[in-house]
């Protein structure tokens, strides 16, 4: 009987032991109350570092701007100053040929000479003819000072002495015309006849260039004919390679009706004759310099509606967007206009957010900025 009542009793004591610490209220603070004063400053720390981690982290970098000339890109083809086709402009046997093919001629240089020894003694009579009228001519008047011929007589002499000279002006035209001489200097660039051949009156007989200047032909989008000024600087591009500089001499009022496009030319100098005509060229023209940054291409990026633009870091720490325009490529990356001046653009990372979203931004290094072949993507957090 011992045994039983020594549980019994230990059962009571356990149960009132229990009751006293439940009334208490103390148990539901046993390793918590402490632990919340001695963890809670490392809790909230880890919230925030939570928190920080869960934000999409990007580049960013404040760009240095510069002075840059707009450049206008079109496509062209290098033309000659002047092209002429000489022709004869009387019919007869070419007697000598003066030129061939390359020569360089001077104004007024003669080219060819045909035959016309039947021409030149019909000149030779009608000047021969014009001394004659002169001296009758003279010999009258000088009676008709003395009074032995009346004054009428002078009038006869002086008519046959114009016909006379019409006459000789008349066989001289016709000896001209056997001559064919340089409208201005140039280049003999093609030669299609042979001496002794018959060439009938307006024949081609050669081909007339005039390369210095050469001239470069494009045609300019009508959202850019506003940038484009005769004075202007240009850069041409030769499919060689060769780049050659000149400046806008002629842009065109109307716009050709099929394209929506204007024409314009801008001379080189081509003292050496060195740039060919009708070769493929590349037209660079230079603007007046707009305030603009050096960007890789791979900060370039769309919004929503399609727009070019950056994104970019606004002082909330959100992501915002500005559209851009595009000034010059160059080999070290995209000329832009159109940044703020205080603003700092994400470089990296900016296709992996959208505008409003907040972020967690780290200082771009130099790869970044200057567009190194590693993605900068990549070696974000």
């Amino acid at each position: 009987m011992a045994m039983p009542r020594f549980h019994t009793v230990a059962a009571f004591v356990v149960l009132a032991v229990s009751a006293a610490w439940v009334a208490t209220g103390e148990f539901s603070s046993i390793g918590s109350a402490a632990q919340d004063s001695e963890d809670g400053a490392p809790k909230a720390e880890q919230a925030a570092a939570e928190l920080q981690k869960s934000l999409r982290t990007v580049a960013v970098t404040e760009p240095d701007f510069i002075e840059h000339n707009r450049i206008i890109r079109i496509s062209g083809v290098t033309a000659p100053d002047k092209r002429t086709t000489l022709a004869t402009r009387s019919a007869g046997i070419l007697g000598e040929l003066k030129v061939e093919k390359g020569d360089r001629v001077q104004l007024g240089d003669v080219v060819l000479v045909l035959d016309g020894a039947e021409k030149q003694a019909m000149v030779d009579t009608a000047r021969a003819l014009l001394d004659q009228r002169q001296k009758e001519a003279d010999n009258v008047d000088r009676l008709v000072k003395e009074g032995i011929t009346p004054t009428t007589q002078i009038d006869s002499a002086r008519s046959a002495l114009a016909s006379a000279r019409s006459q000789l002006e008349a066989a001289q035209a016709d000896v001209d015309r056997l001559t064919v001489v340089a409208p201005f200097s140039g280049v003999i660039d093609q030669v299609m006849v042979e001496e002794g051949s018959w060439l009938p009156s307006g024949e081609a007989v050669a081909v007339l260039l005039q390369l210095d200047p050469v001239v470069a032909r494009g045609e300019v989008s009508e959202r850019e004919i506003v940038h484009v000024k005769i004075g202007s600087e240009a850069d041409v591009r030769l499919i060689s390679g060769d780049i050659v500089s000149g400046t806008v001499r002629h842009v065109s009022l109307e716009a050709t009706a099929g394209t929506r496009t204007f024409p314009i030319e801008v001379a080189i100098p081509n003292p050496d004759n060195l740039v060919p005509a009708g070769m493929t060229a590349e037209i660079m023209i230079k603007s007046d310099p707009v305030t603009a940054v050096r960007l890789p291409r791979s900060v370039v990026t769309l919004d929503a509606a399609g727009n070019l633009g950056l994104r970019i870091l606004k002082a909330d720490s959100t992501v915002g967007f500005v559209p851009i325009d595009l000034i010059d490529d160059s080999p070290e990356g995209l000329i832009l206009s159109g940044v703020p001046l205080d603003a700092r653009i994400i470089v990296a990372g900016q296709d992996l957010v959208s505008e409003g979203d907040t972020v967690n931004a780290v200082p771009a290094d130099a790869t970044m900025v200057t567009g190194a072949t590693v993605k900068a993507a990549e070696r974000l957090p």
